[in-house]
């Protein structure tokens, strides 16, 4: 930062000038420099431009000294945040908002996020300490130079008392399978996605998804972190579902197989344009400083759809009082696999499967644990012919049958690849065995399946295989009975 003159002079503010062509762009033409006077103003714009930043502005000798944040105004002490010296800009800078054109420098909207005045306590060279006194920022703040032309913002005052700490590591809440509530009253219905759980936590600038087994998953799924755009300024942790839709608009898990097992940047780009991934947002868990784990679903889902969460890649549906025997009728109508019923009172309960929230299926799955598998016969000789598979009972593995259809080619060569390199001489399972010939495996893998029915012996009828699942641990699996609601 230069050392400044006592008065400001329209040649000071040559750098703003030369970026900026007056004819094609609405800010302020910086052609007439302020007084000298200083009321110490600040603003901070929330600016659209290529990357979502925010910059700060404090009103010093007639101009507005200029930073760029990428990640926003820090709420902690204990973190600091970059902060990028910019060229100053003019006084009538505290009053501009409006979009900036395509092609011009800073293109984009740029919107007033917070104004107010500030106690210089510090103004040097390299060093600034003030006190904002914001609409939104309140608190003492140091700018400070750390090496070439870097330089950070910290917040030097302890966290807001009002403001609660952003959970982190949030394991779902699960639903109960069940048949359809007696009565609605009470009651709200949401359509069932067929995809992978992921929680959502978005910060200024950033965004991190984990999956219900706490494992992130932000890189496999870009397309979905451009959510930060929508959310500004705002912290929040969503709820929802990633989902693959298919050529008439359902959601298939199968498709989503094409996304979940990707591991290089290039390739989930180059699948990101042949399989779109949308987040589909059904719960509110943090918002405006608070943990709403104990608001009622009622009041998270009201407090969801006022953020007006829609765009390419996300969307907020919404949910239904009442009707869940029209709302399952419709689902069924659509090829849909089924609805949840949650109570309006139910509050969160992180990592719990409760019957507050009740999935109801419209087709019959599960969730089983890949023990080995058997050889192919005929055309599918000397490839994977059928998975062995089980479910989890008081920590012992059981036999639940054999799936062998539902594979496409690329599922045999995924599954050939996952299950080599954990073959076993000793068979996982306890009690009841399967077929001779059986390779065993150690049982590593989830996958979810369709099928018929449950035998009498605790059997899996006629299973189809719908794909992996990364996001349970094996040990999660159980063998799903309806219970009453």
């Amino acid at each position: 930062m230069a050392k400044r003159a006592k008065t400001k002079t329209p040649e000071q503010l040559d750098a703003y000038r030369a970026k900026r062509d007056p004819a094609k762009s609405p800010e302020p033409s910086g052609e007439r420099a302020g007084s000298g006077g200083n009321d110490n103003r600040f603003v901070v714009h929330e600016h659209h431009a290529r990357r979502l930043h925010w910059d700060l502005r404090l009103e010093h000798d007639g101009v507005l000294l200029s930073f760029a944040l990428p990640r926003g105004v820090p709420e902690d002490p204990s973190e600091n945040r970059l902060a990028v010296h910019t060229e100053d800009h003019p006084i009538e800078y505290l009053d501009f908002h409006g979009t900036i054109p395509k092609g011009e420098y800073g293109a984009g909207e740029m919107t007033i996020w917070d104004r107010g005045t500030y106690e210089p306590e510090k103004l040097e060279e390299n060093k600034l300490v003030v006190r904002l006194n914001g609409e939104r920022v309140r608190g003492r703040y140091a700018l400070f130079q750390t090496r070439g032309d870097d330089w950070m913002i910290h917040r030097m005052d302890p966290p807001d008392p009002e403001r609660e700490p952003l959970p982190q590591r949030i394991e779902p809440m699960k639903a109960t399978l069940a048949e359809l509530p007696s009565g609605d009253a009470g009651w709200g219905f949401e359509i069932k996605w067929d995809g992978v759980r992921a929680i959502a936590y978005c910060e200024p600038g950033h965004v991190r998804l984990e999956s219900r087994n706490l494992r992130e998953i932000t890189s496999q799924y870009p397309e979905v972190g451009r959510i930060r755009e929508a959310i500004g300024g705002d912290t929040v942790i969503l709820d929802g579902e990633l989902v693959a839709f298919d050529d008439d608009g359902r959601p298939s898990f199968q498709r989503l197989q094409r996304r979940m097992h990707v591991a290089s940047e290039s390739e989930v780009r180059r699948r990101m344009g042949e399989t779109p991934v949308t987040y589909v947002i059904f719960d509110l868990l943090y918002a405006d400083g608070k943990v709403l784990f104990e608001r009622s679903y009622e009041r998270r889902r009201e407090l969801l759809e006022s953020l007006a969460l829609e765009g390419e890649s996300w969307q907020t549906p919404a949910y239904h009082r009442g009707d869940g025997a029209a709302l399952q009728q419709a689902s069924r109508k659509q090829g849909l696999e089924g609805i949840l019923a949650k109570r309006l009172a139910s509050p969160y309960r992180p990592g719990k499967r409760s019957r507050e929230w009740l999935k109801v299926k419209n087709v019959r799955s599960q969730e089983v644990v890949i023990g080995g598998w058997l050889p192919g016969k005929g055309r599918r000789e000397g490839e994977l012919g059928a998975l062995v598979v089980g479910y989890y009972d008081d920590g012992a593995l059981r036999y639940a049958g054999k799936v062998g259809t539902g594979f496409a080619a690329a599922d045999l060569r995924l599954l050939r690849e996952r299950l080599e390199p954990l073959c076993v001489e000793e068979s996982p399972f306890e009690g009841r065995q399967p077929p001779q010939g059986t390779n065993f495996v150690k049982p590593e893998l989830v996958a979810q399946v369709e099928f018929a029915e449950w035998t009498s012996a605790g059997t899996l009828r006629h299973a189809s295989y719908e794909g992996l699942r990364d996001d349970k641990p094996p040990a999660d699996v159980v063998r799903e009975r309806p219970v009453e609601a």
